[in-house]
């Protein structure tokens, strides 16, 4: 099973940005996704951006695809999420996981089963 350990996390105000790492113990030729997600206060868990380490294709929720951006450095086995013009609705901690070998591409959490802890992001305004 992938190790996965995110940092980046931090506060900033409104408009800025912040770009967190997710370093993972291997990336296999098996075909799964690995994604970021978020879960904010009284919410559920919800699907921010992913990315195939094998084909480099990438995915990210529509409503956030102007600002989040995913990438991958497959030499140091690390994924980025660059987020630009950060709001205070974007207030969350952030995980990052894998899917299940066979899953390519997903923004639903129950397709990722290897999670890390998770980074706190937090927006002023």
């Amino acid at each position: 099973e992938v190790q996965l350990v995110e940092s980046g996390g931090g506060l900033v105000q409104a408009g800025g940005s912040l770009k967190l790492s997710c370093a993972a113990s291997e990336f296999t030729r098996d075909d799964y996704a690995i994604g970021w997600l978020r879960q904010a206060p009284n919410q559920e868990r919800e699907g921010v951006a992913c990315i195939n380490p094998t084909n480099g294709v990438t995915y990210v929720k529509p409503s956030l695809d102007e600002r989040f951006t995913i990438s991958i450095d497959n030499a140091k086995n690390t994924v980025y999420l660059q987020m630009n013009s950060l709001k205070p609705d974007d207030t969350a901690v952030y995980f990052c996981a894998a899917a299940r070998r066979g899953v390519s591409i997903s923004l639903l959490p129950g397709d990722f089963t290897s999670w890390g802890q998770g980074t706190q992001v937090t927006v002023s305004s």
